[in-house]
């Protein structure tokens, strides 16, 4: 059985050529060995590209059920071929680091990508990062549920304005009403 990881990242390596295609105008800006290295080491810090690691396996799994579906005789055969070609497309994955590492490092000063390293390769950095996908889905609720109490509360208060003003009389539902008592 293939390794995910290797899968993967092929898969980004495929990303990244895309990627490379569309930054070719930033590909004539000289970038230090060290200023790259930087970048390289922030974006391993931060993960930057862990989430592309599906891709390949993705794609190998989605061209497999393609071909099987327009050939179930050669089930055994495509499942094969698929996976050790995957396989093969694995080491590309390489030139989405490289390519990563460039955009950072075009985009960041040395210094500042060497500090983003540090401080997610800190225990504090590293907490955020562990804790960061369930911080921002409460974070989302949260702003979710103040937003239905801001608009239930500036309905009822415009309400109550515009019927105070003697404004054509308008009508809040109930919840909007209750809120502005």
């Amino acid at each position: 059985m293939m390794s995910l990881r290797i899968v993967r990242n092929g898969l980004l390596a495929a990303a990244m050529g895309v990627t490379m295609a569309m930054g070719a105008a930033h590909a004539q800006q000289e970038i230090s060995e060290s200023h790259l290295q930087a970048g390289r080491d922030a974006i391993a810090a931060i993960k930057a590209t862990e989430r592309f690691d599906t891709i390949l396996p993705e794609v190998g799994l989605a061209l497999k059920e393609r071909l099987i579906q327009s050939n179930p005789d050669l089930e055994a055969e495509i499942i094969q071929i698929v996976d050790e070609t995957t396989l093969e497309l694995a080491a590309r994955r390489a030139d989405l680091e490289r390519e990563a590492a460039a955009i950072y490092a075009r985009s960041i000063n040395e210094e500042h990508l060497r500090q983003i390293a540090d401080f997610y390769e800190s225990e504090a950095g590293q907490a955020l990062l562990d804790g960061g996908p369930f911080l921002a889905r409460q974070v989302t609720t949260a702003a979710s549920i103040w937003r239905r109490g801001i608009e239930r509360d500036l309905l009822a208060l415009v309400t109550r304005r515009m019927n105070e003003a003697g404004l054509r009389r308008v009508t809040a539902p109930d919840d909007a009403a209750q809120a502005s008592e």
